[in-house]
């Protein structure tokens, strides 16, 4: 039964990363945009729209965009919780861990990412309103030179370091919090979120450069953070990433 119980909730848990990317695929398709986030003729002329038109623009109110920020956190981070997920396990055979404890850990984890949803969903309609991206969630060449040389250079800060030292190696994180049970995991999972939070909020604030909605920018991102937490390679990949990032940044400021 134990066997089943695992597998059942390791499935829920695959099946929910691959329905949230198929619902991005989907409002992709539905915006006109191709892999890129390029839009298409119907795309072009929704970016070029005033927000503040007389009309129905789901893209310029907080609900329809909290609900694409939170399948977006789905998503993307997600597929970074493997390492952490597979750790508590262990926990399970060598301490008390639970499968309640479990659950309560990934709930937790994505009950923060989803209130960073509601964040950069508020920050976005800011953008937008001040006439800094358009409704696609595209920022001018200038924005966009900026922003990447800022999340480059937070690649190098103490706080990176910090906060990714407790996403790269969770175990130390659970020896030093251990809690029981589902509203223990639950606790945990809170933590571990604030942490992750912290050190890859940038990824997500990157989504502005190409635009929101663009699928390779997203893949591409999950790809990063996923890296940065596999236990051979992690440490060494935040770094260089920084400098690609500021590179980029630069070159797209001469150009």
């Amino acid at each position: 039964m134990s066997h089943l119980i695992r597998s059942s909730l390791w499935l829920l848990f695959f099946g929910t990363i691959l329905l949230s990317w198929l619902m991005l695929y989907m409002m992709a398709v539905d915006m006109d945009l191709d892999l890129l986030g390029r839009p298409g003729p119907m795309g072009q002329a929704m970016a070029e729209m005033d927000p503040r038109m007389p009309m129905d623009m789901p893209m310029a109110r907080f609900g329809p965009l909290f609900a694409m920020w939170a399948v977006m956190m789905a998503a993307m981070m997600l597929p970074t919780l493997v390492p952490t997920l597979t750790t508590y396990e262990k926990l399970m055979v060598s301490a008390d861990g639970t499968r309640a404890g479990w659950v309560g850990l990934l709930l937790g984890y994505f009950v923060v990412w989803v209130g960073f949803a509601a964040v950069i969903a508020a920050l976005q309609l800011a953008l937008l309103f001040g006439g800094v991206i358009n409704m696609l969630g595209i920022a001018p060449v200038w924005f966009s030179a900026a922003l990447l040389v800022i999340v480059g250079a937070f690649q190098f800060t103490r706080i990176k370091e910090v906060c990714h030292g407790v996403c790269h190696a969770p175990m130390t994180y659970f020896l030093g919090h251990w809690k029981t049970g589902f509203s223990g995991g639950l606790r945990m999972g809170i933590g571990l979120g604030a942490f992750c939070v912290v050190c890859c909020w940038g990824y997500m604030a990157l989504g502005f450069v190409g635009g929101v909605m663009s699928l390779a920018w997203m893949g591409l991102a999950t790809l990063l953070m996923v890296f940065e937490k596999l236990p051979e390679i992690g440490h060494r990949v935040i770094k260089p990433v920084g400098v690609v990032l500021i590179a980029a940044g630069l070159g797209l400021a001469i150009l």
